[in-house]
């Protein structure tokens, strides 16, 4: 969606949701639109969420007064587990072609999770029994729809802590240690958008990174930052971290 267009889609959502006294919605916005109505919208009185906490995919809420900013059962999206045999092997591409083929929009689909024999595609409330009754077949392979989910999701996996030094909380040193590559190669993946902190894309080598941040890093994982308060005795900054494994 072109820039101009989702700020003043939100804008008019910020209005409804004032003059109804009720929420008002936007389906699932990528990262980078999600960034962009941050940026330009932030003092408004909205609100992101996918589903689950760590989605890159997120609807935007447009809230009334009343409504607090971290009720997320306010959002209309339902999670479904797509369950298949175990010996195919079936990506991203193939469910959402299937789902797009039956003519949902793309706004309508949230993440889509993928591990052996399972997936969980977050749709909007308002295209699930749709979904329910029409999906049954991904890349020719027949697939079982169920409502919900069982923890954990695909690709999140369990929590593992992990420490590395690094000489500053600059994103570009963190990156290069959470990823295990180079500084220089840590910055072409920031410059190339390939990094999230808190699901909102950054292209800026310099921030500083926080305790508590969580950091996706496209084709490397998932992280959050446990600690960053103990220094080694050379003066590096002592990174402890978890990531999803």
């Amino acid at each position: 969606m072109q820039g101009d267009i989702l700020v003043d889609r939100a804008r008019d959502a910020v209005l409804i949701a004032e003059r109804t006294c009720a929420p008002h919605f936007i389906g699932f916005l990528t990262a980078e639109e999600k960034a962009t109505l941050l940026k330009t919208l932030g003092g408004e009185n909205i609100s992101f969420f996918g589903g689950y906490e760590e989605a890159e995919r997120c609807f935007l809420a447009a809230l009334p007064e009343w409504c607090e900013k971290d009720n997320v059962e306010i959002f209309p999206i339902e999670p479904v587990t797509l369950s298949f045999k175990g010996e195919y092997t079936l990506c991203h591409r193939d469910f959402l072609g299937t789902l797009m083929s039956l003519g949902i929009r793309r706004e309508c689909v949230g993440d889509i999770l993928i591990e052996k024999g399972r997936a969980v595609v977050f749709l909007s409330r308002d295209i699930l029994e749709f979904v329910m009754l029409n999906l049954t077949k991904v890349g020719g392979v027949g697939i079982t729809a169920k409502k919900g989910f069982d923890a954990p999701l695909p690709g999140l996996g369990t929590l593992r802590d992990f420490s590395d030094t690094v000489s500053s909380l600059r994103l570009d040193c963190v990156v290069s240690a959470l990823a295990g590559v180079s500084r220089a190669v840590a910055c072409e993946m920031i410059e190339a958008g390939l990094v999230l902190i808190n699901s909102v894309p950054t292209e800026k080598i310099t921030k500083t990174v926080s305790q508590n941040d969580k950091i996706t890093i496209r084709g490397k994982g998932k992280f959050i930052v446990a600690d960053v308060n103990d220094k080694s005795k050379k003066g590096r900054v002592i990174l402890k971290y978890k990531k999803y494994v």
